[in-house]
């Protein structure tokens, strides 16, 4: 994807997913894209429709035809420069959704002159061309990607420039203060100072507190992106992977009364509530000579370093309330920061009163039978509790991209680097050094600067067609 600033041909791809459907989207976008689609398209009597002289916003019905042979019938939107997605002339062909229509009405298009489109071709002109930064495009792939209410309101906020106005705002104040340094620059033999120094710290300080913010609201916005992962652990048999397969409500872990059957960790994902949970069940953990058995306990603990939640499940019909202590205790040692959950399970078999007297005093113990699928949704509900909803409010500006996250914490090292020279009463070239290196990081975010290469690395990893 190299020289794309200078790349003004014509694009053609498939918009919509590969695949039989009722109806597919092509695009074409480009100079050509009106006469392109001029040449193909016609009435039923294959006359032509003069596209040229169409208005933009217009949908039009007719067929599409390969000199005397109709391809298909469709309908045609046109999209004017500057009003379109890419801001160049767009054209969106509605036909049948065949894989065999599909197919031939785009060699048709490569045939009068169209280039097939590269990943990300068709966000990537939108951002060349000036519809938005490249933070709002990233926002689009996360918008195709979001599989969850909430990770689509963060996708939503930052397509709309919620995240890169804010960026934006700070860039914008700390280039007022580069200016006036500069300009000290120019006048160095006059020893004058015309950014004081005294508001260009508090401005840093504001500044910096923003930014460690943004980089705080990473934790938040990745387990938004990428749903919250929950580790399902406890001794064999105590119903680990009944309950996985009750809270999907699907037979995705094999169930059996074989001590040791999960041997690896097996994932699935579920949305509550508009929040995303990855739920991971894990082999039993005990003791055991079995060398593939211990390979899987290994891995349970792994899973529970890196798990935000952690359901500690337990048979109320196979541990006694001193030995339940005791791996409590244990286990409260390897959670690396997550939420602990203690489930008591199997209570279809047992006095549900009697088993929380067995137990009480022990901290907040939910009590379900994952077979009988009794209390699982007061489960998923105390789940969501866990995660703070007031993350989940599209006014907040909230991290969820790693380039973002890296980009802000090297502009987090160069603001400490301007306060330090602050205080060490440094000369204005040598805060000027700093305080570009910090713009220059915030400009990555929105790409106010940019490369080719980082372009490249960038939209390559979109979708054909977006």
């Amino acid at each position: 994807m190299n020289n794309y600033h200078f790349n003004k041909d014509t694009i053609a791809a498939l918009a919509t997913a590969h695949g039989s459907a009722a109806i597919a989207v092509l695009r074409l976008s480009g100079s050509d894209a009106i006469s392109i689609a001029d040449s193909v398209f016609g009435s039923r009597s294959m006359h032509s429709k003069e596209l040229h002289k169409q208005l933009s916003n217009t949908v039009h019905f007719g067929v599409i035809h390969d000199d005397e042979i109709i391809q298909d019938e469709v309908l045609l939107t046109i999209f004017r420069a500057p009003n379109s997605y890419t801001g160049e002339d767009v054209v969106e062909i509605s036909c049948h959704g065949s894989l065999f229509i599909q197919q031939q009405l785009l060699n048709l298009l490569v045939k009068k002159g169209a280039r097939l489109a590269n990943a990300g071709e068709y966000t990537l002109r939108a951002f060349l061309n000036g519809k938005f930064d490249l933070s709002q495009a990233e926002a689009v792939a996360d918008l195709i990607a979001s599989n969850s209410a909430a990770s689509h309101q963060v996708a939503m906020q930052q397509m709309r420039g919620g995240f890169s106005s804010k960026i934006t705002t700070l860039r914008e104040n700390l280039v007022n203060f580069a200016s006036l340094i500069e300009l000290e620059l120019d006048f160095s033999e006059e020893d004058v100072e015309f950014a004081n120094r005294g508001d260009l710290k508090k401005l840093i300080v504001t500044i910096q507190n923003i930014v460690v913010r943004l980089v705080d609201s990473f934790e938040v916005g990745n387990v938004l992106k990428n749903g919250i992962p929950v580790a399902i652990v406890g001794k064999p048999n105590a119903g680990k992977s009944t309950l996985l397969n009750t809270i999907l409500d699907d037979e995705r872990a094999i169930v059996s009364e074989i001590a040791g059957t999960t041997r690896d960790t097996i994932e699935d994902e579920i949305s509550i509530d508009g929040i995303l949970f990855r739920f991971i069940d894990t082999a039993g953990i005990r003791e055991t000579n079995d060398t593939i058995e211990s390979l899987g306990v290994s891995k349970t603990y792994e899973k529970i370093h890196n798990s935000a939640i952690v359901i500690y499940l337990f048979d109320v019909h196979e541990i006694s309330r001193n030995e339940l202590v005791v791996i409590l205790d244990d286990l409260s040692t390897k959670l690396n920061g997550a939420e602990l959950v203690v489930v008591g399970n199997k209570i279809d078999k047992e006095d549900l009163e009697y088993t929380k007297k067995e137990f009480f005093g022990l901290g907040e113990i939910l009590f379900i039978s994952a077979k009988e699928k009794q209390q699982i949704n007061e489960l998923k509900q105390y789940l969501v509790t866990l995660f703070d909803s007031r993350t989940i409010n599209v006014t907040e500006t909230i991290v969820t991209n790693a380039r973002h996250l890296e980009e802000l914490r090297k502009t987090n090292i160069a603001l400490s680097k301007i306060l330090e020279g602050l205080s060490q009463n440094l000369a204005g070239d040598f805060l000027a050094i700093d305080i570009r290196t910090a713009l220059n990081h915030l400009g990555n975010i929105t790409g106010e600067i940019h490369s080719d290469e980082l372009l490249s690395n960038i939209f390559s990893k979109f979708c054909i067609g977006k």
